[in-house]
């Protein structure tokens, strides 16, 4: 059966905002692990433009022969092959992750997968890794947008368990595993782009 490449529109809307921000945090050379790549827009986009990092896609087996499509196209050394990760999975294929970046995942998860998600975190990220946290949040318990509050609403419809995190919420458990906020950056969209980094 021919797999189509998959495409996401939002990807490609985000990609440039996205990119001012991380080549100002991901300035040195480092292996940046992408937890849930999706489609792999991203991932190609990045590590286009920012030859100095080696970008590690990864996600659900489910998406990775979409990744590899992207990637197969881009064709470029320093992406990596996407790996098979379920932020639940116990072990995680690494030792250790020295900076992490992930778009538009949170708020498709679980309470309970986010919390597991900061539980590997404190695990696996190397003293002074770096995270960038990109999607939309909710402030003081309200919606910033009503646009966010119609997202919200059609994430819940489509799976109960999904939704809009609260930013207050994420930081209690970036602090339970040793994450500082370093920035809260506004983005196109009614997004966000946080920057974490692990206390030495």
């Amino acid at each position: 059966m021919t797999i189509q490449k998959p495409f996401s529109q939002a990807c490609e809307n985000n990609k440039e905002a996205i990119l001012q921000i991380i080549k100002t945090v991901f300035s040195q050379p480092t292996t940046v692990w992408e937890i849930g790549s999706g489609t792999g827009q991203h991932a190609c986009h990045f590590a286009e433009n920012l030859p100095h990092l080696e970008w590690q896609p990864s996600d659900r087996p489910e998406h990775l022969a979409g990744i590899h499509l992207w990637r197969d196209e881009a064709q470029l050394a320093n992406l990596l092959p996407p790996l098979s990760l379920d932020v639940a999975d116990l072990l995680w294929p690494c030792e250790r992750i020295d900076a992490v970046f992930t778009a538009n995942t949170l708020h498709i998860m679980s309470g309970d997968e986010v919390r597991l998600l900061f539980e590997r975190l404190a695990v696996y990220l190397a003293a002074d890794a770096t995270v960038c946290i990109y999607g939309p949040f909710n402030y003081a318990g309200a919606y910033t947008s009503e646009s966010n509050a119609g997202f919200d609403l059609w994430l819940k419809e489509r799976d109960p368990q999904s939704g809009i995190k609260h930013f207050e919420e994420i930081m209690v458990l970036a602090t339970k595993s040793g994450l500082e906020l370093q920035a809260d950056n506004a983005m196109p969209a009614n997004n966000r782009l946080l920057v974490l980094r692990k206390r030495a």
